[in-house]
Formats: structure tokens, sequence, C-alpha cells
């Protein structure tokens, strides 16, 4: 099986988008980002008319497809859903170490907790190949860059530019 960059810029993709639930006009949300910014309109290319920082309450104001107008207090835009969460998020978790922006968390970050366990099931069950793969994997996500995978979004219009 040939191993392609675009494939795992594909894979980068499917993870960096993150589902979204349904929200309504009147609810409250959170926000899951370190800083949300807030835009002039609904769309990512608008100019910033705020931010509210990481796991801050917010009201619905109004729905737009996969576009929400939220306020906290004075301040008012529109967000993308995909940054708000309809749970708060544990505050402590910003500082793990992790980077909640999804175009800051690379497949390498995300797995690297399991590579002792990845090497040890490997060693245990006799997949030689599993070590390389892994180690293809990781050398592939370090090629990958957050323009990168901010430019296939847009391209693909997923995420907070569908």
């Amino acid at each position: 099986m040939k191993k392609s960059l675009p494939r795992v810029l594909l894979l980068a993709g499917l993870f960096a988008v993150s589902a979204f639930a349904a929200f309504e006009a009147g609810s409250i949300t959170y926000t899951k980002r370190l800083e949300t910014k807030l835009l002039a309109e609904p769309k990512p290319t608008a100019e910033s008319s705020g931010t509210i920082a990481f796991a801050h309450q917010v009201k619905v104001e109004q729905v737009q497809g996969a576009w929400l107008r939220v306020s906290e207090g004075d301040v008012s835009g529109w967000v993308f859903a995909g940054n708000l969460s309809a749970t708060k998020p544990d505050e402590g978790a910003r500082l793990d170490g992790v980077a909640l922006l999804a175009s800051k968390t690379t497949a390498t970050a995300a797995a690297r907790p399991l590579d002792d366990a990845v090497v040890q099931y490997a060693a245990q069950r006799n997949f030689g190949d599993a070590r390389a793969d892994l180690e293809w994997m990781q050398a592939a996500c370090a090629e990958i860059t957050d323009a990168t995978v901010d430019e296939f979004l847009q391209e693909q219009k997923k995420g907070e530019f569908q």
C-alpha cells in the first residue's frame, strides 16, 4: 500500500473538522477555543468584532447555517458553530500542553501518548511493520504545517470555510 502525503492531509482534515450540535436562537453555549474570534459577518474572511476567552458562556442570538451570532455582555458577533460546545469545556484542559485549535493539533501530537503502547503491542504480536508505519506517520505529520491544514480546509470548504 503506497503511503502519500495527500492521504495524510485528508486524515488531518477529517480530524480537524469538528462536528457541531444543532444550536438554536436563545440557547446557551460555550466557547471551546483558547480565544474565540467574533466576526462582523458570517464568513471566515470577515473582520473581527471582538474575542471571547476559552470556556465562556455565550447566548445564541441568531442561526444562519453553520454560523451563529452570539453575545456575551456587550460583545457580539458571528462564530462558526464548530468553535462552540453545548457543554462547558473543562477549563483545566487548556493547561495540559495540548493546543485546542484544530489547526495547531497534528495527528502526531494526538497519537503521542500511544507511542510506547503501540511499540509494545507491535513487539508482542510480531507486527514488524507497525513501528515503521508509526515512524512514517510521525515523519509525514511533521511535514504538515498549520498553513497546509488551513489551505486544505479552505479548498475543501470544511470547518469555518463552509
